[in-house]
């Protein structure tokens, strides 16, 4: 293995301390703490990108990295305590989308005699339901989160430290599919392999991929996969992948406009029936007359109700005070989501010269509209646009991974109030920095 420097093996041990920190001594409500450590973290992933860390020291040490949060219980989410309650009920073969959590465990309702005859699965869930960060919401997870949920807790339904383990290893292992495909993609695409590093050693991608249990990292194994096989040829296996990648969030759906001028449409529609085939093969075994509506019903909640760390929402929302006294989020939620579509439909339409080689430049740009747009932006929600700056020259989305730690100021105090300042600064530095990369003729400096 290539030698390193003594001052690269200090910073990779600073970045393990920082990680070590934050794992195992940071509670989510001591900010500054958090901010620090982070910072800390993301001064030595600069340093080390720009040092030319030889490649394959960089992924041995981007998986040691994470390989630091396998034992531990994540500290800044608590929603593996609901991937916990879905789990249970999938291997107790409950559907978790009919009921919600109050609804299963409060004796007069409907639901209650679900689990009338399994005393053991009531037991589990009675302990676990003052935990729950949502227990008044339908489940929002689609069915592959819920297979591995539903495999964690059958393998492991009395151990919550060892559930949690089992999850970190799904996702560990789809991280370093993550790692081998983006450099094979910039591979194939003629660009350099280090660039895969901006995404290897980045921290919020470790803190919230390995470290907080977000599933994101398996959309992202899965979208990348779709685009490698794609670029091979083999769009059934794309397909195929592309519909993992939707049965586990369903964010990959905006993926489809950018394909109708690089496939043509009628190996399009071909494409879209495979995936149609393999997300509704997934969705099987939970159908029921209410799985949609409950779907939905969580859906809508996203766009019509919860709001944190937005940028234009909130701009619109303190006019619709300064104009009616009270939020309209949900006249404004529905007109951004259709603006947004809109866009990202004229994006599409509009792309110059598109090509395999220019999709990741392309989706970038449309994954920023859409959130740019949406009313709830969660930290964990910008690793994929981490994932595809690795092919482009834009370096925007990593300040912005830097930035959005940011957030956490709300979680202070048990109201989870925004800090406003906090966001417009954040926002302010972001967009600043994308309108100079748009405008700039030259590639960024640091591609």
């Amino acid at each position: 293995m290539p030698r390193l420097t003594p001052y690269q093996l200090m910073a990779l041990l600073l970045s393990a301390a920082a990680y070590a920190g934050i794992a195992y001594a940071t509670p989510r409500a001591h900010f500054g703490q958090l901010v620090g450590l982070l910072a800390v973290a993301f001064a030595a992933y600069i340093w080390l990108v720009r040092s030319q860390l030889p490649l394959r020291v960089a992924l041995v040490a981007g998986l040691l990295l994470r390989l630091l949060w396998l034992p531990v219980a994540p500290a800044l989410s608590d929603d593996y305590h609901r991937f916990r309650w879905d789990g249970l009920l999938v291997a107790g073969g409950q559907n978790p989308y009919l009921h919600r959590p109050d609804e299963l465990l409060t004796p007069s309702t409907r639901a209650w005699p679900t689990l009338a005859d399994n005393a053991s699965l009531r037991q589990r869930l009675t302990s676990l339901y003052p935990r729950l960060n949502s227990p008044h919401y339908y489940s929002v997870y689609p069915p592959v989160c819920q297979a591995v949920f539903g495999l964690g807790a059958w393998l492991f339904p009395d151990s919550e430290q060892v559930f949690i383990v089992f999850l970190r290893v799904v996702i560990l292992s789809t991280e370093l599919g993550t790692m081998l495909l983006l450099m094979s993609l910039l591979r194939t695409f003629g660009q350099p392999k280090h660039r895969a590093l901006w995404y290897v050693l980045n921290p919020l991608v470790i803190v919230e991929l390995t470290g907080n249990l977000h599933f994101e990292a398996l959309l992202i194994c899965g979208l990348l996969a779709a685009w490698w096989a794609l670029a091979r040829g083999r769009w059934v296996w794309s397909a195929g992948a592309l519909g993992l990648a939707v049965a586990t969030k369903l964010l990959p759906l905006l993926v489809l406009p950018f394909l109708i001028r690089r496939l043509g449409w009628g190996a399009f529609l071909r494409y879209a029936g495979v995936l149609s085939v393999v997300v509704g093969g997934f969705f099987v075994p939970f159908l029921s007359a209410d799985l949609f509506h409950n779907f939905g019903r969580s859906l809508d909640l996203y766009f019509h109700t919860f709001e944190f760390n937005a940028s234009f929402y909130y701009l619109l929302r303190a006019v619709g005070y300064w104009q009616v006294g009270y939020n309209q989020i949900a006249t404004i939620g529905t007109s951004l989501a259709l603006t947004a579509g809109l866009l990202l439909l004229l994006l599409a339409w509009r792309e110059h010269q598109p090509s395999m080689a220019s999709l990741g430049r392309a989706l970038l740009l449309a994954l920023t509209l859409y959130y740019l747009l949406a009313t709830t932006i969660h930290p964990w929600y910008l690793t994929p646009l981490v994932a595809l700056s690795c092919f482009a020259r834009y370096r925007y989305a990593l300040v912005w991974s830097g930035l959005v730690a940011l957030s956490y100021a709300a979680y202070q105090t048990s109201t989870y109030s925004e800090n406003l300042a906090l966001v417009g600064l954040e926002y302010g530095i972001v967009l600043s920095v994308l309108l100079w990369e748009l405008t700039r003729p030259v590639p960024a400096p640091l591609a």
